[in-house]
Protein backbone atom coordinates (compact mmCIF):
# COMPACT_ATOMS: atom_id res chain seq x y z
CA UNK A 1 0.00 0.00 0.00
CA UNK A 2 2.64 2.57 0.77
CA UNK A 3 4.19 2.26 -2.85
CA UNK A 4 0.74 2.97 -4.00
CA UNK A 5 -0.02 5.90 -2.50
CA UNK A 6 3.26 7.51 -3.07
CA UNK A 7 2.93 6.80 -6.70
CA UNK A 8 -0.49 8.40 -6.52
CA UNK A 9 0.99 11.53 -4.78
CA UNK A 10 4.03 11.52 -7.15
CA UNK A 11 1.57 12.05 -10.25
CA UNK A 12 -0.47 14.26 -8.42
CA UNK A 13 2.65 16.89 -7.59
CA UNK A 14 4.09 16.70 -11.19
CA UNK A 15 0.46 17.23 -12.69
CA UNK A 16 0.23 20.42 -9.97
CA UNK A 17 3.88 21.65 -10.72
CA UNK A 18 3.38 21.15 -14.21
CA UNK A 19 -0.37 23.51 -14.29
CA UNK A 20 1.09 25.76 -11.83
CA UNK A 21 2.71 27.92 -14.50
CA UNK A 22 -0.53 28.28 -16.05
CA UNK A 23 -1.08 30.76 -13.61
CA UNK A 24 2.17 33.03 -14.60
CA UNK A 25 0.99 32.34 -18.33
CA UNK A 26 -2.82 33.56 -17.45
CA UNK A 27 -0.73 36.39 -15.69
CA UNK A 28 1.26 37.45 -18.63
CA UNK A 29 -1.77 36.93 -21.38
CA UNK A 30 -3.94 39.13 -19.46
CA UNK A 31 -1.37 41.90 -18.81
CA UNK A 32 -1.26 41.47 -23.11
CA UNK A 33 -5.35 41.86 -23.40
CA UNK A 34 -5.42 44.92 -21.09
CA UNK A 35 -2.22 46.00 -23.40
CA UNK A 36 -4.19 45.33 -26.39
CA UNK A 37 -7.42 46.85 -25.07
CA UNK A 38 -6.68 49.79 -23.78
CA UNK A 39 -3.23 51.27 -25.28
CA UNK A 40 -3.32 50.03 -28.47
CA UNK A 41 -7.61 49.89 -28.54
CA UNK A 42 -7.87 46.04 -30.27
CA UNK A 43 -9.54 43.22 -28.51
CA UNK A 44 -8.17 39.66 -29.25
CA UNK A 45 -11.15 36.85 -28.49
CA UNK A 46 -8.08 34.30 -28.65
CA UNK A 47 -6.01 35.47 -26.27
CA UNK A 48 -9.66 35.66 -23.63
CA UNK A 49 -10.28 32.27 -24.67
CA UNK A 50 -7.30 31.08 -23.58
CA UNK A 51 -6.86 32.68 -20.18
CA UNK A 52 -10.67 30.76 -19.87
CA UNK A 53 -8.92 27.67 -20.95
CA UNK A 54 -6.25 27.93 -19.07
CA UNK A 55 -7.85 28.85 -16.32
CA UNK A 56 -10.11 25.59 -16.39
CA UNK A 57 -7.50 23.71 -17.09
CA UNK A 58 -5.28 24.55 -14.04
CA UNK A 59 -8.72 24.19 -11.86
CA UNK A 60 -9.44 20.47 -13.07
CA UNK A 61 -5.67 19.34 -12.77
CA UNK A 62 -4.94 20.16 -10.07
CA UNK A 63 -7.35 18.97 -7.83
CA UNK A 64 -5.47 15.89 -6.53
CA UNK A 65 -2.31 18.00 -6.14
CA UNK A 66 -4.77 20.30 -3.97
CA UNK A 67 -6.06 17.58 -2.00
CA UNK A 68 -2.69 15.92 -1.58
CA UNK A 69 -1.97 19.27 0.09
CA UNK A 70 -4.71 20.01 1.83
CA UNK A 71 -5.32 23.29 -0.06
CA UNK A 72 -9.07 22.61 -0.59
CA UNK A 73 -11.64 23.55 1.35
CA UNK A 74 -12.30 22.23 4.63
CA UNK A 75 -14.23 22.66 7.74
CA UNK A 76 -11.14 23.53 10.14
CA UNK A 77 -13.20 24.86 12.83
CA UNK A 78 -13.65 21.52 13.70
CA UNK A 79 -11.14 19.59 11.85
CA UNK A 80 -8.27 21.46 14.36
CA UNK A 81 -9.74 20.73 17.62
CA UNK A 82 -9.86 16.38 16.61
CA UNK A 83 -7.03 14.37 17.70
CA UNK A 84 -5.18 12.90 14.69
CA UNK A 85 -6.78 9.54 15.53
CA UNK A 86 -10.04 11.31 14.77
CA UNK A 87 -8.70 13.47 11.58
CA UNK A 88 -8.09 9.82 10.29
CA UNK A 89 -11.66 8.62 10.32
CA UNK A 90 -13.03 11.79 9.37
CA UNK A 91 -10.65 11.07 6.16
CA UNK A 92 -11.63 7.88 5.56
CA UNK A 93 -15.28 8.76 6.30
CA UNK A 94 -15.36 11.87 4.25
CA UNK A 95 -13.59 9.78 1.00
CA UNK A 96 -16.21 7.14 1.56
CA UNK A 97 -19.12 8.88 1.84
CA UNK A 98 -18.61 12.28 -0.17
CA UNK A 99 -15.36 12.13 -2.31
CA UNK A 100 -15.98 9.05 -3.90
CA UNK A 101 -19.49 9.41 -4.83
CA UNK A 102 -19.00 12.84 -6.24
CA UNK A 103 -16.13 11.56 -8.40
CA UNK A 104 -17.76 8.27 -9.71
CA UNK A 105 -20.75 10.90 -10.09
CA UNK A 106 -18.42 13.68 -12.42
CA UNK A 107 -17.10 10.83 -14.42
CA UNK A 108 -20.29 8.70 -15.14
CA UNK A 109 -22.14 11.89 -15.95
CA UNK A 110 -19.37 12.90 -18.31
CA UNK A 111 -18.57 10.39 -20.88
CA UNK A 112 -22.11 11.55 -22.92
CA UNK A 113 -21.08 15.37 -22.84
CA UNK A 114 -17.67 14.94 -23.59
CA UNK A 115 -18.58 11.93 -26.18
CA UNK A 116 -21.50 14.62 -28.10
CA UNK A 117 -18.53 17.11 -27.94
CA UNK A 118 -15.75 15.15 -29.64
CA UNK A 119 -18.60 13.99 -32.48
CA UNK A 120 -19.39 17.30 -32.68
CA UNK A 121 -15.89 18.87 -32.44
CA UNK A 122 -16.98 21.61 -30.37
CA UNK A 123 -15.07 24.84 -30.71
CA UNK A 124 -16.14 27.95 -29.66
CA UNK A 125 -19.61 29.92 -30.39
CA UNK A 126 -17.46 33.28 -30.80
CA UNK A 127 -16.01 34.97 -33.96
CA UNK A 128 -12.76 34.15 -34.24
CA UNK A 129 -13.07 32.02 -30.69
CA UNK A 130 -10.45 29.22 -30.33
CA UNK A 131 -11.32 25.42 -32.03
CA UNK A 132 -11.08 22.70 -29.35
CA UNK A 133 -13.55 23.02 -26.57
CA UNK A 134 -13.76 19.45 -26.59
CA UNK A 135 -10.57 18.89 -26.08
CA UNK A 136 -10.98 21.05 -22.29
CA UNK A 137 -14.51 19.11 -21.70
CA UNK A 138 -12.12 15.77 -21.76
CA UNK A 139 -10.54 17.14 -19.01
CA UNK A 140 -13.76 16.54 -16.62
CA UNK A 141 -13.56 12.93 -16.52
CA UNK A 142 -9.94 13.53 -16.35
CA UNK A 143 -10.47 15.48 -13.29
CA UNK A 144 -12.92 12.75 -11.68
CA UNK A 145 -10.06 10.32 -11.82
CA UNK A 146 -7.30 12.28 -10.34
CA UNK A 147 -9.72 13.22 -7.62
CA UNK A 148 -10.39 9.67 -7.14
CA UNK A 149 -6.53 8.66 -7.22
CA UNK A 150 -5.48 11.14 -4.48
CA UNK A 151 -8.46 10.37 -2.45
CA UNK A 152 -7.47 6.59 -2.30
CA UNK A 153 -4.09 7.98 -1.37
CA UNK A 154 -5.23 10.03 1.25
CA UNK A 155 -7.19 7.22 2.85
CA UNK A 156 -4.81 4.78 2.27
CA UNK A 157 -2.49 7.07 4.18
CA UNK A 158 -5.12 7.38 7.28
CA UNK A 159 -5.86 3.60 7.19
CA UNK A 160 -1.75 3.22 7.82
CA UNK A 161 -1.54 5.74 10.19
CA UNK A 162 -4.80 4.22 12.40
CA UNK A 163 -2.81 0.89 12.46
CA UNK A 164 -0.20 2.59 13.68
Amino acid sequence: MNLVHRRIDQISSAIGAFVGWFALIMVIITAMVVVFRYFLNLGSIPLQETIVYLHGSLMMLAIGFALKNNAHVRVDVVHRRLKPRQKHWIEIIGFCFFLLPVAILFLVTSFSYVSFSWSVLESSSAPGGLPGIFVLKTLIPIMAILLLMQGFSQTLKAIEALRR
